[in-house]
Formats: structure tokens, C-alpha cells, sequence
């Protein structure tokens, strides 16, 4: 692994452990309204000397607000009240974008990872299967494959969201999102699978190994499966932006996680209006995000396959 694809590695370990610790580093909790302050913009620190301070939003003097580490709570940062500190400033409800943007990375992002792990882990299996069996197991496989790669994913999974109940407990969404989405990616990670199998079972370490008597499931744990490591790896790097993109779809139109839970979706819902994008811009936090997280994974899945290549 190059240079390049070690700090894409490490920025994205750091995003991820930011996502599971956003009880810690967001400064409120997602649904905390403020109903005060809607529609702040986002609030500039102030320095004096090396102590950080915030004014009242929208003021450029007045009481000032020492910003605190650890403050009560069990949060990175904070302010005494009745001051605010909003880094991202706030949406129509008043709501921190800072904290909802690090819950609902929660969502985003790690329905992306299982979703993934879903698709490759039923690409290993069929793939394997239709490899190593071949015949009828492989024909029925393979053309139900084909078939899966003919449907429009996307519209497939609005169809079947808008066909399941609207109020659904945010982990059932959750696992539903999932398995939509993960059960629909299964083929292209089972077709190379399936190739590496092909050919993992004509080499002369596996033809041995079946002479002494080893088992199919022994042939397969043992020497086939770790043959298909590099293929998945790159899959996984593939296809985890993809799914991240299909739930915040999902989400930004209303059939994925639902309200007060915050997902980059339904975040990005409230500047779909002209009126929020030119007023409002900083509720664009969740999309300018995405643009670094998607290129990231892009970059980790070139790093793979360049050495694969190689």
C-alpha cells in the first residue's frame, strides 16, 4: 500500500471513530432544540490570549463565553449557559449542525459498511458455490445474476421502500436499509469470486490436497477462499461509497431513516429549497461532506488495484 492510500486509510479510520464518538465531540445532542436560534450561521471563536470565547450569535461584543473543555455532560467542548456554541450553526428547529452532522455520520456511513459486508459476504458464497460446483449450480447462478444486474437498483429500492410502512422504529429502518441494499449488490463481488474459484480449483496445491482426501468445505475454507481476499478488499472500497450514496438517496427523499435521527439524507432535505441554499448554505454540511468521503474511498480502491496490478 502506497503513501496516498495510507492517509486515505487513516483519514477515514479518523472519520469513523468520529462517528462513534459523536456523544463525546458534539457539542449538544441531535434533537436539543434551541428555538431561539434558528437559522444561525455558524459562530467564530474568539481568542484572548490563548483562551477561546464565543459572543451571543449574531453579536460581535456583549458577554463573552469562554468555550471549556469537558465541560458537565461528558462533552469535548461547551460553553457556560446561557451561552451557545454552534461551529456549524443551526437549522430551522434551531438544532446544532455540528452534532447532528457526527450522529447521523453514525448512519451514513456505517449503513455503507454493512451494507457492504452483506453484498460480499453473499458474493463469496454464491460466487464460491457457482466456482467450485459449476454445472447446474453455476448456470442458475449465474443467470439469476444477470438478471440482477438488468434492474435499475436505485428505482428497485425506491419501489420496495415506498411499498414497506412509512413509520418504521429507527433500527428496523436501519436493518431494512441494509438489507435492500446489500441484497441487491451481491452480484459483481460473486462473479469474481467466481472467476478466482475457476481457477484457484485447477491448481496443483488444491488438486493435492483433494488427493489425500480433503473435503469440499476443507478445499474451500482452507485454499480457495483466501485466494478471493484481494478481490473483496477491492470490492469493499467500491461498493461502501456506493451504499453510502443509496441511503442518503433514500433518506433525502423522505423513505429512509425518519426524524428526529439524523442521517446526511434527511439533513441534506432541509436545503433542498432555493430559498435554504442561498440563505442558509451552511445546512449544505452533509453534501460538502460526502464530496471528501466518497473521493477518499475512490482512492483506497485505485491504491488496491493498482496492486492487484502489480
Amino acid at each position: 500500500m502506497n503513501r496516498a492510500a495510507r492517509i486515505a486509510l487513516a483519514c477515514l479510520v479518523l472519520l469513523h471513530v468520529a462517528a462513534l464518538a459523536a456523544g463525546f465531540l458534539a457539542p449538544y445532542p441531535y434533537a436539543e432544540q434551541h428555538r431561539d436560534y434558528p437559522y444561525v450561521p455558524p459562530m467564530r471563536i474568539h481568542f484572548r490570549g490563548l483562551e477561546p470565547f464565543v459572543y451571543a450569535p449574531g453579536e460581535t461584543s456583549g458577554p463573552e463565553y469562554p468555550v471549556r473543555l469537558f465541560p458537565s455532560g461528558g462533552r469535548l467542548i461547551g460553553v457556560d449557559q446561557p451561552g451557545v456554541l454552534f461551529l456549524l450553526g443551526t437549522d430551522s428547529y434551531g438544532r446544532d449542525v455540528l452534532s447532528r452532522l457526527l450522529y447521523g455520520a453514525r448512519i451514513s456511513l456505517f449503513t455503507g459498511l454493512m451494507a457492504a459486508a452483506v453484498s460480499l459476504g453473499l458474493g463469496m458464497l454464491l460466487g464460491a458455490a457457482a466456482g467450485y460446483y459449476g454445472g447446474v449450480t453455476d448456470q442458475i447462478l449465474m443467470r439469476g445474476s444477470e438478471l440482477f444486474l438488468a434492474l435499475p437498483w436505485l428505482y428497485l429500492l425506491l419501489g420496495v421502500r415506498a411499498f414497506l410502512p412509512l413509520h418504521i422504529p429507527t433500527a428496523g429502518t436501519i436493518a431494512l436499509l441494509v438489507g435492500m441494499i446489500g441484497g441487491l449488490g451481491w452480484v459483481r463481488p460473486a462473479r469474481l469470486v467466481r472467476g478466482v474459484i475457476l481457477s484457484g480449483k485447477e491448481r496443483a496445491f488444491v488438486a493435492a490436497a483433494r488427493g489425500f482426501g480433503a473435503s469440499d468445505v476443507y478445499l474451500l475454507r482452507r485454499h480457495l477462499l483466501p485466494l478471493t481476499w484481494n478481490v473483496l478488499t477491492t470490492q469493499a472500497t467500491v461498493l461502501i461509497p456506493r451504499y453510502i450514496l443509496a441511503e442518503v438517496a433514500l433518506s433525502f427523499v423522505g423513505l429512509g431513516i425518519a426524524e428526529p435521527v439524523p442521517s446526511w439524507g434527511n439533513m441534506l432535505a432541509d436545503a433542498r429549497d432555493y430559498s435554504s441554499i442561498v440563505f442558509h448554505s451552511w445546512l449544505l454540511a452533509p453534501g460538502l461532506i460526502l464530496v471528501p468521503v466518497l473521493l477518499t474511498y475512490l482512492a483506497l480502491a485505485d491504491a488496491f488495484l493498482a496492486k492487484d496490478r502489480g
